[in-house]
């Protein structure tokens, strides 16, 4: 049985309350919605489409990284 591999996603909030979801490992790779949960299934559509390119196969293929985090820095 193949695991699931993880991948970052990256989520914000916007100034209109829209969730603004992003996964980093592949160009473009971008959705949104309404609620979390609608922008978590918008971005599991986005990925997949993402995975119909070579380009973007290769680069899950070759995505083990040994640690992530997120950090956010206070800039004046």
């Amino acid at each position: 049985m193949k695991r699931a591999k993880q991948l970052p996603i990256l989520i914000e909030k916007d100034e209109d309350g829209f969730y603004i979801v992003e996964c980093p490992v592949f160009s473009g790779c971008y959705s949104q919605g309404k609620t979390m949960d609608e922008a978590l299934e918008n971005i599991k559509e986005v990925i997949a489409l993402c995975l119909e390119e070579k380009e973007n196969q290769k680069a899950f293929r070759d995505f083990h990284p040994q640690e992530l985090s997120f950090h956010t820095l206070s800039y004046v």
